[in-house]
C-alpha cells in the first residue's frame, strides 16, 4: 500500500492540502449561502416595502412525519427558514421544458457556462490570511491516520486560499469576465426574440463597464504596488484602508460590479417590463435556478474582491485583551478562524446593501445605461489613473494627500460637468395635474380633499366624539 501512496505524498504539500480544504469548504458554503441570500433578499425587500416576506416554511417541508415532530415544535415556521430548501426541492421537481427550435446543446450548456466561473473566481480570496499550520502528526483530528496518507506536512506558514497564484486579482479579474458568455449563449441559443435582446444587453453592458472597472482596479494596484490579494491587505492594515485613500475608484468599483453581476439598477438583460424575462425566458426547472444562483455567487465573489481592495479584508482596528487576532502578523489558529469571521462578516454586509440598492433605486434605461458607462465611468476611472500616478510619481500615497487629491479630482468632475453641453431629449414634460412637475401657472395637488379621506380615524370619521 505504501508504493501506491508515496506519488501522492511527494505531491501534497502543506499550501496544498490547506488549499484543497478551503476550497472545498468554500464551495459548500457558498452554495449553501446563495440559498439564504434568496432568502435574505425577500425579507430586506419585504421590510422596505413594509411586508412580513417568508414567514411560514419551516423545516417541515409540509411532510407528514416531519409535522409530528414540528407541531408547536423547533421545526414550525422558524422564521420561513426552510423556505430556500422548499424552492430547491420546487426547482427539482419541475418540468424541464427545452423549446422546440432551440441549440438544444448550447442551450444546456449556458447554464453551466455561467456558473462555473463564479464558482471559481473565489480561489485567490486570502478568507483567513497566513496560518501557522502544525505538524498534521500533532493535529488529534487527524494523527497518525493523516500522516499516513499525506507523509509529514506541516510545520510551516501557510496560506488560507483556495490558490496560492503569484497572478492574484489578474485571475479574478479574467475569471470574472467569462460569466457574459453564458448570458449570451442562453440568449442566443433559446431561439427567442426576447431572450436574444437580453443577451446583446448583457454584452454590451459587460463590455462597456469593465473598461472602468479595470481602470479603477489599476488604481489601486498602482498605489499598493502589488497584485498578491494578502499583500493588498498587509499594505491596508499598515496604511489605512483604501475606501478612505481612494474614494472614488472605490465607488467605481463598486457601480461596475453591480453592472458585472447584473444587478438592478444595471439589470436591463432581465427587464421583465420589456423582455418578459430576458436572456433566461425560455428556461425552467434547474437550468433556471442555475442563472440565478450564478448571479447571487457573483455578488459574493463581487463583494469579497470588493472589501479585499478597499475593505481591508479580514483586517479590523480591534484588540482583544491586548492581542491583535486581526493583524496580518498573528499566525495562530485563532486568529485564522477570527478573520474568517470578519472577512465573511463584511461581505455578507456588502451583499445586503446590493440588496437595499436593488429595492431603493430604479432600473435605468438602456441607453442611460450606456451613457453613464461611456461618457461618465469611463472617463472619470481614467482621470483617477492618471492622478494616482502622479501622486505615486512623487511619493505622495498617504491617506490625507491621495484624499485631498480625490476631492480635487470631484471638483474637477463638477466643473467639466458645467462646461459640457446638456441633451434635452430626455427633460420632463410639464404636465397639467402633475404633482412634481405641474404647468406653468398650475398648482398640482394629488392628495384627496374629501376629510374623511384626511382622517386618521376613518371609522369615526370628522364627527366630534360624544359628550
Amino acid at each position: 500500500m505504501d508504493f501506491l501512496l508515496e506519488p501522492l505524498r511527494n505531491l501534497v504539500d502543506s499550501q496544498l492540502f490547506v488549499s484543497a480544504h478551503v476550497l472545498i469548504i468554500a464551495v459548500h458554503v457558498i452554495l449553501l449561502g446563495v440559498a439564504y441570500l434568496v432568502y435574505l433578499e425577500r425579507k430586506i425587500s419585504s421590510y422596505i416595502q413594509d411586508r412580513l416576506g417568508p414567514n411560514r416554511v419551516g423545516f417541515d417541508f409540509g411532510l407528514p412525519f416531519l409535522k409530528v415532530l414540528s407541531t408547536d415544535g423547533p421545526f414550525k415556521g422558524l422564521w420561513g427558514l426552510g423556505q430556500p430548501l422548499a424552492d430547491g426541492i420546487k426547482f427539482l421537481l419541475k418540468e424541464d421544458y427545452t423549446p422546440t427550435k432551440a441549440d438544444k446543446a448550447l442551450f444546456t450548456l449556458a447554464p453551466i457556462v455561467i456558473i462555473v466561473p463564479a464558482l471559481i473566481g473565489f480561489a485567490i480570496i486570502p478568507w483567513g490570511g497566513v496560518w501557522e499550520m502544525p505538524p498534521i502528526g500533532d493535529v488529534p483530528i487527524v494523527g497518525p491516520i493523516g500522516e499516513w496518507l499525506f507523509g509529514p506536512i506541516g510545520g510551516e506558514e501557510v496560506l488560507v486560499a483556495g490558490a496560492n497564484v503569484n497572478v492574484g486579482v489578474v485571475y479574478l479579474l479574467a475569471v470574472a469576465s467569462l460569466g457574459v458568455y453564458g448570458v449570451t449563449l442562453g440568449g442566443w441559443a433559446s431561439n427567442s426574440k426576447y431572450s436574444f435582446l437580453g443577451g446583446l444587453r448583457a454584452t454590451a453592458q459587460m463590455i462597456s463597464y469593465e473598461i472602468p472597472l479595470g481602470l479603477s482596479l489599476l488604481a489601486v494596484l498602482l498605489l499598493v504596488g502589488t497584485v498578491l490579494p494578502h499583500a493588498i491587505i498587509e499594505h491596508q492594515a499598515a496604511n489605512g484602508w483604501l475606501v478612505i485613500s481612494q474614494p472614488l475608484a472605490c465607488l467605481l468599483f463598486f457601480i461596475c460590479a453591480l453592472a458585472e453581476a447584473n444587478r438592478a439598477p444595471f439589470d436591463n438583460a432581465e427587464a421583465e417590463q420589456e423582455l418578459v424575462g430576458g436572456y433566461h425566458t425560455e428556461y425552467s426547472s434547474m437550468r433556471f435556478a442555475l442563472f440565478f444562483l450564478a448571479e447571487y455567487a457573483h455578488m459574493v465573489t463581487g463583494a469579497a474582491f470588493f472589501v479585499l481592495l478597499f475593505l481591508g479584508g479580514y483586517h479590523l482596528p480591534l484588540n482583544w485583551a491586548g492581542v491583535d487576532l486581526l493583524s496580518p502578523e498573528n499566525t495562530t489558529m485563532a486568529g485564522m478562524i477570527a478573520k474568517i469571521l470578519v472577512f465573511a462578516g463584511k461581505v455578507a454586509f456588502i451583499n445586503c446593501f446590493q440588496m437595499v440598492i436593488r429595492w431603493t433605486l430604479p432600473r435605468l434605461r438602456y441607453d442611460q445605461v450606456m451613457m453613464l458607462g461611456w461618457q461618465t465611468l469611463i472617463p472619470v476611472s481614467l482621470g483617477v489613473v492618471v492622478m494616482t500616478s502622479v501622486m505615486v510619481a512623487f511619493g505622495w500615497t498617504g491617506i490625507f494627500p491621495m484624499l485631498a487629491a480625490n476631492a480635487g479630482a470631484i471638483i474637477v468632475v463638477y466643473l467639466c460637468q458645467t462646461l459640457l453641453p446638456r441633451s434635452t431629449s430626455n427633460q420632463r414634460v410639464r404636465l397639467y395635474g402633475s404633482r412634481f412637475h405641474p404647468a406653468s401657472g398650475t398648482i398640482g395637488l394629488t392628495r384627496p380633499t374629501n376629510p374623511v379621506a384626511l382622517e386618521d380615524r376613518p371609522i369615526q370619521g370628522t364627527d366630534p366624539a360624544p359628550a
